[in-house]
């Protein structure tokens, strides 16, 4: 296991899943950043441990599953689902992030989760079903980096949304609802590959054309994370998480 990793194996189980600030300030740095969609949280005890309290608190049993994981040398790779209920009302949403680590301490994260769709359970007060778990997301093997890997991926995220049915993308595996964005340049943020894996965070400049609801035609840009598989130069599976709440509030206030 990879320093990288051992920390957000304790991330989930010690932090996280008790609800333990403490433990997060072990093996946190202070100074400590959360970029997430185009919002960036920095400072470990003034700024990213109170909202996260926020959110424990409005989701008093908010528990984290594992998915899958990715690492390499100071970094480390999460899919994850948080699951909770508030008021009653349950709610799942994925998220992809990505870890930094420097000198054996977490330095920081940047992540997506997908807020849209918690909004739609919690509205109509009945949660998705959490995906399966992964067995064994603290055990896997150390692999080199894959350039051609990171290539194939960059090459996929060209052209625009959506894309093919194989790879999961926020929700719309259950709400068949597609969000149609023309990419014109993709700003690469993060990238990073083990094997034939990559985790990414990109963001897309382009023009949104339909799929959230109320929304006129904007240009705009779109953040997307994503751990994806590659096989013989195509991308073949994983997963995609994209910062649809904060396109949605960045054009309602352009209105």
């Amino acid at each position: 296991m990879t320093a990288a990793l051992a920390l957000v194996r304790r991330w989930v189980n010690d932090y996280f899943n008790r609800h333990d600030a403490a433990a997060a300030r072990a093996f946190c740095a202070p100074g400590y950043v959360l970029e997430i969609g185009d919002v960036t949280l920095a400072g470990r005890d003034d700024t990213w441990l109170p909202a996260v309290d926020r959110q424990m608190r409005d989701y008093p049993g908010l528990t984290m599953t594992v998915h899958e994981t990715l690492a390499g040398e100071g970094w480390a790779a999460v899919w994850f689902s948080e699951h909770g209920a508030r008021d009653g009302a349950e709610a799942v949403w994925s998220g992809v992030a990505i870890y930094r680590e420097d000198d054996g301490i977490l330095a920081g994260c940047v992540a997506q989760e997908d807020y849209m769709t918690r909004r739609r359970q919690l509205k109509i007060g009945r949660g998705d079903p959490v995906d399966r778990p992964c067995v064994a997301p603290w055990d896997i093997a150390v692999q080199a980096p894959d350039r051609r890997a990171e290539a194939a991926v960059l090459a996929w995220l060209e052209g625009g949304w959506p894309k093919g049915a194989s790879i999961l993308c926020d929700d719309e595996h259950l709400t068949r609802d597609h969000l149609h964005f023309d990419v014109e340049r993709t700003e690469v943020k993060r990238l990073h590959s083990a094997g034939d894996r990559v985790a990414f965070w990109v963001r897309q400049h382009g023009t949104y054309r339909s799929g959230i609801e109320g929304l006129p035609a904007a240009v705009d840009f779109l953040d997307v994370n994503g751990l994806l598989r590659v096989a013989d130069g195509q991308v073949v599976s994983g997963r995609i998480v994209r910062d649809r709440m904060g396109l949605w509030a960045r054009l309602r206030r352009a209105r």
